[in-house]
C-alpha cells in the first residue's frame, strides 16, 4: 500500500474569507490568473449571489475595491470575457458568478481533498 503524506488544517473564518477561499481555489484549480481587486470583486458577487449591475458597481466602489463604479463595470466586462461572470437581461442587467460553485449563506464547512501522485 502506498504511503500518503497528509496535512490537515482547520480554521474558523469570516463569511467573506470563506467565499474568497472558494473563489481562489476555483481559480487555482482552473489556472485562472486574477488581480487582487478582481478576486475581491468576485468575492462580493459570490456573497451577493445575483445583483443588478448598477447597484453592484456602487457597492464594490463603496467597499473600496475599485476607484469608481465605471472601473467596476470595466472589471465585470473583463470577467465576463473570462467566463467567470454572466450578465442576464436587457434593461437593468443582473450579474452573477458563472459556473463557480460558491456557498455563501448559513454555516459552511469546506472539505477539499487534493491528491498529488508521484509517477514511478
Amino acid at each position: 500500500m502506498a504511503k500518503v503524506n497528509q496535512i490537515e488544517k482547520k480554521a474558523l473564518v469570516s463569511n467573506w474569507n470563506c467565499v474568497k477561499f472558494q473563489i481562489l481555489t476555483h481559480c487555482f484549480l482552473n489556472d485562472v490568473q486574477l488581480s487582487p481587486a478582481e478576486i475581491e470583486c468576485l468575492t462580493l458577487l459570490g456573497i451577493e449571489q445575483e445583483s443588478e449591475i448598477s447597484t453592484f458597481c456602487v457597492k464594490a466602489f463603496e467597499k473600496n475595491i475599485y476607484k469608481s463604479p465605471q472601473s467596476v463595470r470595466n472589471a465585470l466586462a473583463k470577467l465576463e470575457k473570462m467566463n467567470l461572470v454572466t450578465k442576464d437581461g436587457i434593461n437593468k442587467k443582473k450579474i452573477s458568478l458563472n459556473n463557480i460553485p460558491v456557498l455563501s449563506t448559513g454555516n459552511i464547512l469546506l472539505n477539499y481533498k487534493i491528491l498529488s501522485v508521484e509517477a514511478n
